[in-house]
């Protein structure tokens, strides 16, 4: 990284799920899993992510879970704030507040549904990391936005000094190794995707922003430790240890199995919002006997 960038955080960060009540966030179960996260030995929690439902956050639930999370934690470990939007504006407004409330980082996707150029994405990051002032991870998940970060808008909002990391989400193991390559030295790279912890940590990543670790803190944090130790060996062997976990708790759109699976150990309801419903009986069955294998349950 370069002097002039501070790493975030190195290690395991929790994308954390937002748990619910019929009427509101459950913020008493909210505060028991941040807690047990922390205790956990995680490196770092983000807030009102993807497996946070932030697409079905009301404004207000939105900024309350960030000040909710910040204040729970209170220093102990860098809190990431999901805040990107398909509205620059909008993501510009909820970043602001982000910030305001002593948020450490700010996590923004690219612009779904309408999409942009590359143009239009240099733009939208770039509008918002001169509106803020706490750093920026990028946050690309083609998948689930239909919008890709090429490398050529990497490397053009990698000389903008705060916006100094990526959470890489594309599955594309030659574009990240090219990404790691070009930009490395001005972006930090953490993984996006648990099954692939360990190939892009080889590469010079510095960690991940895991579903996985919702469910065992410790234990991903464990898997990025021996890789920042160049224990790549025991890395793996933990890696493919937990595969069979990891690929159940994507067997349908997350976060639907990992809230599942959080209920299941009594962490909180299963209760989701639509479009988000309860599992089908075959894949629910498959994510209880994954955890059992693991002694989960």
């Amino acid at each position: 990284m370069s002097k002039l960038k501070k790493t975030i955080f190195t290690g395991a960060a929790t994308a954390i799920i937002t748990p619910f009540s019929k009427v509101g966030i459950d913020y008493e179960s909210f505060g028991t899993i941040i807690e047990n996260q922390i205790a956990g030995g995680i490196d770092a929690l983000v807030v009102a992510g993807t497996t946070g439902e932030a697409a079905t956050l009301t404004h207000e639930e939105h900024c309350d879970c960030i000040r909710f999370a910040v204040e729970k934690v209170a220093g102990r470990v860098p809190v990431i704030a999901g805040t990107g939007s398909n509205d620059t504006a909008y993501g510009i407004e909820l970043s602001r507040y982000a910030c305001e409330v002593g948020a450490d980082a700010l996590l923004l996707v690219t612009p779904y549904y309408n999409k942009a150029t590359p143009k239009g994405l240099i733009k939208n990051f770039i509008e918002t990391a001169e509106q803020t002032d706490k750093p920026i991870i990028l946050y690309n998940v083609p998948s689930r936005t239909g919008c890709n970060i090429s490398l050529p808008v990497y490397k053009e909002l990698a000389k903008h000094e705060r916006i100094v990391a990526v959470k890489e989400a594309s599955g594309n193991m030659s574009a990240i190794a090219e990404l790691i390559a070009e930009c490395g030295d001005s972006l930090d790279v953490y993984s996006g995707n648990d099954d692939q912890i360990v190939p892009i940590m080889s590469l010079g990543g510095k960690g991940v922003i895991s579903v996985l670790s919702n469910l065992l803190p410790k234990e991903t944090h464990d898997i990025t430790q021996h890789c920042l130790d160049n224990n790549y060996t025991e890395a793996a062997r933990l890696q493919l240890k937990y595969l069979k976990l990891i690929n159940a708790l994507f067997c349908e759109v997350n976060p639907v199995p990992v809230k599942t699976a959080m209920a299941e150990l009594g962490f909180c309801s299963v209760e989701m919002r639509l479009p988000l419903c309860e599992m089908e009986d075959g894949n629910r069955a498959k994510l209880i006997a994954a955890m059992k294998e693991q002694g989960l349950l």
